[in-house]
């Protein structure tokens, strides 16, 4: 998916470039069509697409705190939690 967004940006960067430095084209109008026939176009269908990975995470965030493991596993390893601070060794 953002092979397709980087791609087109490409293509639309390179239209606007070509825009801007043609003689009868101006930098305004280069700036004009980056931004309504590139960023604004793939900014609501990278949103869009994007929907169901949110809608996951939510309903995953919302059954964790549901069951009462919220905090319990941070970064989602599934390690034991351990100790921060190393326990002080004592000299028989």
């Amino acid at each position: 998916m953002y092979l397709v967004a980087i791609g087109w940006l490409y293509v639309v960067v390179l239209m606007a470039l070509a825009e801007g430095t043609s003689a009868r084209g101006t930098w305004l109008g280069a700036t004009f069509t980056f931004l309504l026939y590139g960023a604004l176009p793939l900014g609501i269908a990278l949103y869009l697409l994007g929907t169901p990975a949110r809608r996951r995470a939510r309903r995953r965030a919302e059954r964790a705190s549901a069951e009462g493991r919220a905090g319990v596993d941070p970064d989602g390893r599934g390690h034991a939690p351990g100790d921060p601070v190393a326990p002080e060794r004592k000299e028989p």
